[in-house]
């Protein structure tokens, strides 16, 4: 029996605050274990040069940290490293945009992903 694993994208995060709207797609989707799914995040904010990934596994409240990336430079939490991958770029003076790669092996990367822009400090 194939297991499906059914992700949802948070659409959008808002940073009120700072006046920062972050855009993610698809909204969700449903996948197989061996398939490879790609969440797309962006923002206008060109001086907002850090962008963070979080999970919310279902029946959990708490947010787990998979990794960002600043300008260019990436970095993973030690569980995401073998099926999770962040690429972009936010370097620049321009729109900023990233992915998130996910390599689905179970109903453990069933989840609610999330994207966050930050002025990096």
């Amino acid at each position: 029996t194939v297991l499906n694993t059914v992700c949802s994208v948070a659409y959008p995060i808002l940073s009120v605050s700072l006046g920062v709207e972050v855009h993610q797609s698809p909204s969700d989707f449903i996948t197989k274990p061996g398939e490879e799914v790609q969440i797309f995040c962006s923002h206008d904010k060109t001086d907002f040069r850090l962008m963070l990934w979080y999970q919310r596994s279902p029946g959990e409240t708490a947010m787990k940290l998979i990794g960002y990336l600043h300008y260019n430079t990436l970095s993973m939490e030690e569980q995401y490293k073998d099926n999770f991958n962040i690429t972009g770029d936010l370097s620049g003076n321009k729109k900023k945009n990233e992915s998130l790669k996910i390599q689905v092996v179970g109903p453990e990367q069933g989840a609610v992903y999330y994207c966050a822009a930050s002025k990096a400090q």
